[in-house]
């Protein structure tokens, strides 16, 4: 069954639409068997988180099964607000009731018997979306006395982290939280929580279920593209079907230049075009696979401009919570201003490589890393365009 089930413009998925493809099945067999039984399909599912992370969502629902401590609580996490994704709250407008069976279900396995549904406040059709599922499924009694909340977070990027949410959820400043202890063993009120991306939650029913077919992601393709929206492709779908079958190419019809899998991962070359769209072979090319937001840089495009939106998006996006952090992105920010404005004859890619070396790993949340990504990558394979804006503050060609 596909994620996304209706087309861009029609009317959420109603119950009864979802219930007649078999929705809501998978929970009623998920609450007739064990909850070990629940994780170890998706075990042997390897089904990663689609936030960003891709960590193993049966980790996570293991660690929370096995945690002591009650009540236990699940947060689905649709807290996106990164520019050049826009899956999640597709997906909570149009389907709501998948993401909330998968949420059912992760409560079934892990114990929990409160669910928050984690929103951006700008997310008004998806909140209202939500607000309707959630009334359908009590009124059909489909919830079983599982206690279901949507919850409201500021429009900051950082509120999106899983800890952040957290936060947010128990009334506090959107500000992750320092790990270990992770949610598993203690997240809301110090009650062991899985925090899974709605994405990865809508995932569960058809895997509950045992549907043969292939698993699929949802990817954002922006205004680069010749056609940008929101596409579900099976999983390993390479960069080039992507963006050329799919996408229909470049916004300008130029060749590749490179590669952007999502705005907080490192670019990759065009001869990357053929990596096939996986968290294991992204991660070995040099690149991570994100929340699934690819962005394109079309031949005769000047990436320093680029990267330049992109380092003081961070700069303006991170929490203030982290000294090395505010240093970073500031400083990677100002690096860029420079070459992008002329006159630079400082060993540029020596200062961010510095200063990201000195960040790294010292934040409460990854946003340290998810900055220098980009930033490293682009100096490292376009040193040529970063050398003709330092020399004459313009782009080359």
């Amino acid at each position: 069954m596909s994620l996304l089930a209706r087309r861009p413009g029609e009317p959420p998925e109603t119950l009864d639409e979802y219930r007649a493809s078999g929705g809501y099945a998978a929970l009623a067999s998920a609450r007739a068997g064990s909850p070990e039984d629940l994780i170890q399909r998706l075990t042997d599912a390897e089904l990663r988180g689609r936030g960003g992370a891709g960590f193993l969502a049966a980790r996570k629902w293991a660690l929370a099964r096995a945690a002591e401590g009650s009540p236990k609580y699940v947060v689905a996490n649709g807290g996106e607000h990164e520019p050049g994704s826009k899956k999640d709250r597709t997906l909570v407008t149009q389907v709501p009731h998948r993401v909330l069976e998968g949420a059912a279900i992760c409560a079934h396995a892990t114990g929990a018997t409160v669910v928050y549904l984690y929103l951006i406040s700008d997310m008004e059709d998806a909140i209202a979306s939500a607000r309707r599922a959630i009334e359908e499924a009590r009124a059909a009694d489909l919830l079983d006395g599982l206690d279901v909340h949507v919850t409201l977070a500021p429009t900051t990027y950082v509120a999106g982290e899983e800890t952040a949410a957290l936060e947010v959820i128990e009334g506090k400043k959107a500000w992750p939280r320092k790990k270990p202890p992770f949610p598993g063993e203690r997240g809301l009120w110090g009650r062991p929580t899985t925090v899974n991306n709605v994405e990865t939650l809508a995932a569960v029913p058809a895997i509950v279920r045992g549907d043969p077919a292939a698993p699929t992601m949802l990817c954002t393709l922006d205004e680069s593209a010749a056609r940008p929206g929101i596409y579900e492709v099976p999983l390993g779908t390479t960069f080039r079907a992507l963006i050329h079958d799919t996408g229909g190419g470049t916004r300008g019809g130029r060749a590749v230049k490179a590669i952007l899998p999502a705005m907080s991962s490192a670019f990759l070359a065009a001869e990357h075009l053929d990596v096939p769209m996986t968290h294991e072979a992204v991660r070995t090319a040099g690149s991570n696979l994100g929340c699934g937001g690819v962005s394109i840089v079309e031949e005769g495009t000047c990436i320093v401009e680029r990267v330049l939106r992109i380092a003081e998006f961070f700069k303006a996006e991170q929490c203030g919570q982290c000294p090395p952090c505010r240093m970073e992105t500031n400083t990677i920010a100002a690096v860029f201003q420079k070459v992008a404005a002329g006159g630079e004859t400082g060993d540029y890619l020596a200062q961010v490589d510095k200063i990201t070396a000195f960040a790294r790993g010292k934040g409460f949340c990854s946003l340290i890393e998810m900055a220098a990504a980009p930033a490293l990558s682009a100096l490292r394979l376009f040193p040529e365009d970063f050398a003709h804006h330092a020399a004459t503050g313009k782009c080359p060609g």
